[in-house]
């Protein structure tokens, strides 16, 4: 009994660590708080790194970022949230995957490892102190998984192939004639 509270404690200090970090990053975008820009700002910056159009684009992020976080900080409808982290946290990865893995150098460990952390709620559940298990985990079951992940993981391939698409545009546009 000890060690299911326990782990029932840690899943709740994980949920409310990720989902805070999860949403005030998101609130950056969408709301400029915490020293963000944002839509306007982060439509521009996104616009300029290939997701296009940028300030659609930035509500999606903003909304995966902000809305998962919540969601995971509540434990409600969990795989949604997880899922819909991770994917957004895809799309991060694809920009600073150039500059190699650590944070110090510009690259993607940050955003892999809020994803990650994302995922593995979103997949382990909520845990007991969580609002699924008020509900009787109607938004959390074996389909909701499933179907959350699956779309989440077409949709972040789709988004990263059209941003690298239009990277790759960008790049060969900027080349000279004849080269």
């Amino acid at each position: 009994m000890l060690n299911s509270r326990r782990k029932d404690l840690g899943l709740l200090a994980l949920r409310l660590g990720a989902g805070a970090v999860l949403f005030a990053h998101g609130s950056q975008k969408l709301f400029g708080w915490f020293g963000g820009h944002g839509l306007e700002g982060t439509g521009e910056a996104m616009e300029s790194m290939g997701f296009r159009p940028g300030r659609r684009s930035a509500l999606a992020s903003g909304l995966a970022e902000a809305g998962g976080g919540t969601l995971l900080a509540l434990g409600l409808a969990t795989p949604a949230a997880g899922a819909a982290a991770a994917g957004g946290m895809a799309g991060a990865v694809s920009v600073h995957l150039p500059a190699g893995f650590f944070s110090a150098s510009g690259g993607f460990e940050f955003p892999a490892f809020l994803g990650y952390t994302a995922a593995a709620v979103g997949l382990a559940g909520p845990g007991r102190y969580s609002l699924d298990r008020v509900t009787g985990h109607v938004l959390d079951n074996a389909w909701t998984v499933a179907a959350c992940f699956t779309v989440s993981a077409v949709a972040a391939a789709a988004v990263v192939g059209r941003r690298n698409a239009a990277v790759r545009a960008d790049m060969a546009a900027e080349l000279p004639e004849g080269a």
